[in-house]
């Protein structure tokens, strides 16, 4: 069974010709230590210390909702007034923390110390720290750093930083050997999903990066695929090209027409045939149009604006329009990354506003004269803008959610559903 055209399939934009808004002034996004929320649950054996402040530790706890009686994989390392100041050698307390942190937790395999503004703000060198801590643990954890800091990192890169801090420990493909790696964290539920589907195709070995667990970190080389999971991973698939794979260029598996063409660009390399393709897909999407066909009507005509937040956001919004039939006022991208979504940039509504960047008073300015239907950011202007009357969805609901993948459309669809039937029912 094909896919069914999509409600509404508005003109293609040309990606060469396409006109883009590149603002620069106050932003409204959190910092790539809000990565740590679903990196901690994916990589199941690795432990995440923040170096940073109060702050940070309130950040992260916050945005991962932990229970007080939980035993998370994940804190800070406070810095102080006098490591602030120059006072304390923060380097021996940190050697001191990491040391009861290891004994405390035996179970720890794998070691990210996370840097924020702070330890960018004194210099903390937290990659010759990781090789230390490495050396006088010797055997028994891996000891890796990457950056979350808001002075160099957006919400999602949080996540490009840390697997990009992995690529040089990938173990090599063996010569003459191919396999597809997968990059981008998905939930299990989903990984497992796509692997069933990559294994009906007859597409093998495959790979998942990051891995469920830091010890089992997937081979490298000239004989590796490269597909890309999510759209904020431009570092780290270009350190993997650097290291021999190919990037199978694609849209991304949010919808029916994006999981369709993702799986697409690995069949081809793999020379699966056509026939066999729609057999092998016929099933999901069938169940896919079930679950979009509850949410259609209900989104079709609604208009919407995407602030920049995620690097979600020119997936979101082709799918929103082609198969949805909503209407994108403004997409908003945190920056724009034509390395990486080049495909989905050709499929976005002849004509759209897209922006680069942020200039945040600018773009609420445009927002409350547009007033569309549905308004997609961060936390930090979710409450403000309800109480002008602007229906909005959290981006990092978006992150969080498993939304990828066939069985997930319905899911996806209705986390734009739910803010605008919780207003028909609340004005009924």
């Amino acid at each position: 069974m094909g896919h069914e055209k999509p409600v509404r399939s508005p003109d293609r934009a040309d990606c060469s010709e396409l006109s883009v808004r590149h603002e620069r002034g106050q932003r409204q996004v959190f910092c790539g230590l809000a990565a740590i929320v679903w990196l901690h649950r994916k990589i199941q054996d690795a432990f995440f210390l923040v170096v940073g402040s109060r702050t940070c530790a309130h950040l992260v706890q916050s945005a991962a909702g932990v229970m007080i009686f939980a035993e998370p994989r994940f804190a800070t390392a406070v810095l102080g007034e006098r490591d602030l100041a120059g006072l304390a050698d923060c380097n021996q307390e940190l050697d001191r923390v990491v040391g009861e942190l290891l004994a405390r937790r035996p179970d720890i395999g794998t070691l990210f110390l996370v840097g924020s503004c702070p330890s960018e703000v004194i210099k903390l060198d937290l990659e010759k720290a990781a090789e230390r801590l490495a050396l006088a643990h010797q055997g028994r954890v891996r000891v890796r750093s990457f950056s979350g800091s808001g002075l160099e990192t957006t919400f999602t890169q949080g996540e490009d930083t840390c697997l990009l801090a992995l690529v040089p420990t990938l173990p090599e493909l063996p010569s003459g050997q191919t396999s597809l790696l997968v990059v981008g964290a998905l939930a299990d539920t989903v990984e497992d999903q796509l692997s069933r589907l990559f294994g009906e195709l007859g597409i093998g070995p495959v790979h998942f990066f990051p891995p469920r667990r830091a010890d089992s970190l997937p081979p490298v080389g000239p004989g590796t695929r490269l597909l890309l999971a999510q759209p904020f991973l431009g570092e780290t698939a270009r350190a993997l090209i650097a290291r021999g794979a190919t990037h199978l260029p694609a849209l991304y598996p949010l919808g029916i027409e994006g999981t369709r063409e993702w799986l697409r660009a690995a069949a081809n390399a793999w020379g699966v045939s056509e026939e066999r393709f729609d057999t092998v897909v016929a099933a999901p999407v069938a169940r896919a149009e079930r679950g979009l066909a509850h949410y259609r009507e209900r989104l079709a005509g609604k208009r919407i604006t995407l602030l920049p937040e995620s690097q979600l956001e020119i997936p979101l919004a082709r799918f929103l329009a082609r198969e949805c039939g909503m209407q994108p006022v403004e997409v908003g991208v945190p920056y724009l990354d034509r390395q990486v979504v080049g495909e989905e940039l050709s499929l976005l509504p002849a004509g759209i506003d897209l922006a680069e960047g942020q200039d945040l008073e600018s773009q609420l300015d445009r927002l409350r004269a547009e007033r569309p239907d549905l308004t997609v950011c961060g936390l930090g202007l979710a409450n403000p803008l309800e109480a002008e009357g602007l229906l909005t969805k959290w981006s990092i609901e978006l992150v969080v959610t498993p939304i990828q993948g066939f069985d997930q459309v319905g899911d996806l669809a209705e986390l734009f559903a739910r803010p605008l039937i919780r207003q028909s029912r609340l004005v009924a």
